[in-house]
Order: structure tokens, then C-alpha cells, then sequence
């Protein structure tokens, strides 16, 4: 077992020994603010070092004003928290003793200034209170994963502390970062999209900073990057993880220094802005990886939110085919919305939107949405069970319209996967697997 650590005593000569709580794995711990200005604020912590202060650049940057700006540092191993108080003016306290350094797990408190902080087993959190509200700005859900969800944005959108939302292809991460500018103290300010993956590696600068006329060939007059367009609002940053690595350290630095260079000028203009990231990528496990760098990604995953796919809350499809078909003379067919909730849906919401849409268009003026309006190519005899048990009967219906619909989409597109993929919500990747699947090269 590890030898405990000792707990250095400011105003104390003697040294007091502080008994370590029991080993823990650190994937599954969280740090919660659980009294002072900053109550209900909360960062997870993985393996790696985080900073605990008034200062923007920190981890958990807090508001406490008898908070030092770099306070605390943590550092996360196999082993435990190793708890730094840095100089802090104040002091950092536990069992009310004032500690330079010690060790600590689940269930400890420690203070520092006005605010108390708890180590939490992710798994031992109180259960976030659904919401009452089927919707947060325009993303929707009537599933409890969904007004959970909810709950934690209103919380959110109410600090300034930069977001970072996980999740898959479709499932709404620009309609989430939306929601929470519009229902933040920063509403009545600009809210700017830099979709990092629709940019050519040669002009992320100019589009997040900006440039002035001349910088470089093309550049024929000055430009406003997305920081300065943001200013007191809001900026979005669609799929960080995209980033360059080399390009990362000078995110970082704006995101630091609040400042930002247009590129081409010597100046540095002051910006004031709040950061929601996206990614479709697991950010962790590349840092891990060393192809996203540590220092950058707990800057902007000072609270993380991941959006459900979904397969997982399938209980909310018939409330979207509801608003899909609003304002169509359309209805659906009850075996129809069957189907819809059997499918697993790789493009989530985006592409059940997409199937709709293409569907409504190819149903007659007031009519009923059939299974074969979804581009089903097959008959009511190929979907006959026979001798097949249920599963094995919804299985095959559900690869027969899967391999309909994608010769479809792959036909309106002209064979060109990457309009295909654009088309029904898809990543390029999975329309290529599907290809392969069903023999449609």
C-alpha cells in the first residue's frame, strides 16, 4: 500500500499525518462545488492536472472573491488526488486543518475561502431532477434522458464557464450551443459559428481571428474573424477536434489572454466571449493519445455536456415526426412510425428528419405516409414472419429498407458518397461501410 503523505501546517511547526481515503479509480470521480457563490458547479476529473481559481485560464474558474487566482492545484493518478494549495492568500482547509499538499478520494471536503468543494463518485451523483419543459430552444425530447438534459442546460446557460458538447453526427450540437447563448445573461449579443471542419487548413487563423488587407494572396480587405464577431456572446466552435495540433497552442492563448490577432497586424484586440465547443470524437481518448492536447481540452471541457444518440431515446421519435410533418397535409401510418422506431437511426435526428422530408414528397396531397413511401422496395409477403421469430422478421425488414434507402440517396446524388452522406445525415465513413454491406458499389 502506498505510504501516506504528509499534510504540511502553515502556522504549525509539527507536522500532522492525514489519513488517505481508500483507493478509488479516478475515471469515475468528480470535484462539485457544494456551498459558497459558485454552488452546483461541477468538473470531472480524469488522470491529469487541473488548476482551481478565480482566473479564466483555471479548470473550475470560480467567482468566490476570497478565492485566490490560482488557489489549488489537483493532480489525478492511479492512486488518488494529490490536493497543492498554491501560496493562496487565504489557505486551503480540510477537517479545518490548512494544508500545503495532501492526499484525498470519494467523499472528501475541502475548503478554500467562501467555497466548499466534495470528491464524488460519478456513479454515486444525486440524480439530476427531469425538467417539466419537452424542449430547450429548439433542440426537443419528451424522454427523461432528454429533460435530465434540459435541467443541466438551464444550470449551464446561466454562468459563463466554457462548454463542451459530445456527441454523434446529427444529434444537435449547434441547436444545444444555440440554446444555451439564447437563454444566457449574453442573449442580446452575437452568437458566432466556425464550423473548424469546413475550413481549409490555411485559413483557420483569418476565420477565428481574422485578417487585414494584404496578409496574405486573396486577402483584399480587412476581415473580422469569429472572436471579434462574438464579442459579449458567444462562440461556437463546430467539431474543435478537427483542429490542427500545431495550430493549437494559439487557441489557446486567445482563449487565455482573451485577446485575439488579426492576422497580418502587430495588435492584439481585447475580446469578450463565451466558448461552446462540439465534437463528434472522443477528445479524452485522444489526449490520451497525444493528438489533442491536454492543457487545451480541460480549458474548454470546464463542463461537458454529451447530447444522447437517438437509438437511446427512441421514445422521442413520435415527437419529431409530429414536427416534421407540421404544416403537410401528410399523415403517418401507424406501421410506419413502427418502423421509424425500429430503425437505429446512424444519422440520428438529422437523418430521420431527412427520411421524412424525402418521404413526404413522395406521398400524394393529403394522404397516408406508407412503409413503402420510405423507400421500401420490398412487398408485404417479404415481410411475412413464416418461420422466423420476431426478431429475426424486424431484422430483415429493417436491412431491406436500409439497403433501399441508400441506393436511393446514393442515386439522387449521382453516385457521389460525400453528397450522399450530406443528403441523409451521415458520416462519409458509415454511408461507406453501409455500401459495402449491401454490395452497392
Amino acid at each position: 500500500m502506498r505510504p501516506e503523505r504528509e499534510l504540511d501546517l502553515a502556522d504549525d511547526a509539527t507536522t500532522q499525518q492525514v489519513e488517505e481515503v481508500p483507493s478509488f479509480s479516478v475515471e469515475a470521480l468528480s470535484l462539485a462545488v457544494i456551498a459558497g457563490p459558485d454552488t452546483g458547479r461541477m468538473i470531472n476529473l480524469d488522470p491529469g492536472r487541473y488548476v482551481i481559481g478565480k482566473n479564466r485560464d483555471c479548470a473550475l474558474a470560480l467567482v468566490d472573491a476570497t478565492v485566490s487566482r490560482h488557489h489549488l492545484e489537483l493532480e489525478v493518478d492511479q492512486w488518488g488526488v494529490v490536493v497543492r494549495d498554491l501560496d493562496s492568500k487565504n489557505g486551503s482547509f480540510y477537517h479545518g486543518a490548512r494544508f500545503q499538499q495532501v492526499v484525498l478520494g470519494a467523499g472528501a471536503v475541502i475548503t478554500i475561502g467562501s467555497t466548499q468543494m466534495r470528491f464524488l463518485r460519478r456513479t454515486n451523483r444525486v440524480p439530476t431532477p427531469p425538467s417539466e419543459r419537452e424542449s430547450f430552444g429548439r433542440l426537443m425530447g419528451r424522454s427523461l434522458v432528454m429533460r435530465e438534459l434540459f435541467t443541466i442546460l438551464e444550470r449551464v446557460s446561466r454562468s459563463s464557464a466554457p462548454v463542451l458538447i459530445e456527441g454523434e453526427t446529427g444529434t444537435g450540437k449547434e441547436l444545444c450551443a444555440e440554446a444555451i447563448h439564447q437563454a444566457s445573461g449574453r442573449a442580446d449579443g452575437p452568437f458566432a459559428v466556425c464550423d473548424l471542419a469546413g475550413v481549409p487548413r490555411t485559413l483557420i487563423e483569418s476565420e477565428l481571428f481574422g485578417h487585414v488587407k494584404g496578409a496574405f494572396t486573396g486577402a483584399s480587405a480587412d476581415r473580422v474573424g469569429a472572436f471579434e464577431t462574438a464579442h459579449r456572446g458567444t462562440v461556437f466552435l463546430d467539431e474543435i477536434g478537427e483542429l490542427e495540433l500545431d495550430f493549437q497552442p494559439r487557441l489557446l492563448r486567445a482563449l487565455e489572454n482573451s485577446s485575439v490577432r488579426r492576422v497580418g497586424s502587430p495588435a492584439y484586440r481585447n475580446v469578450d466571449v463565451r466558448i461552446v465547443a462540439a465534437t463528434n470524437r472522443d477528445l479524452a481518448q485522444e489526449v490520451a493519445s497525444n493528438s489533442f492536447r491536454a492543457d487545451l481540452f480541460h480549458r474548454l471541457a470546464v463542463v461537458r455536456i454529451r447530447l444522447p444518440a437517438l437509438r437511446e431515446r427512441k421514445e422521442d421519435i413520435p415527437l419529431f415526426v409530429e414536427h416534421f410533418l407540421a404544416g403537410t397535409d401528410v399523415r403517418m401510418a401507424p406501421a410506419t412510425l413502427a418502423l421509424l422506431q425500429e430503425y437505429d437511426w446512424p444519422g440520428n435526428v438529422r437523418e430521420l428528419k431527412n427520411v421524412i422530408a424525402s418521404s413526404v414528397a413522395l406521398t400524394p396531397a393529403g394522404g397516408v405516409l406508407e412503409p413503402e413511401n420510405l423507400g421500401l422496395s420490398i412487398t408485404q409477403s417479404s415481410v411475412a414472419v413464416d418461420s422466423d421469430s420476431y426478431h429475426d422478421a424486424k431484422h430483415r425488414l429493417i436491412e431491406a429498407w436500409e439497403k433501399s434507402y441508400v441506393r436511393r440517396v446514393l442515386d439522387e446524388a449521382g453516385g457521389n458518397v460525400s453528397q450522399a452522406a450530406r443528403r441523409c445525415g451521415l458520416g462519409r465513413a458509415y454511408l461507406h461501410r453501409l455500401i459495402r454491406r449491401y454490395d452497392l458499389d
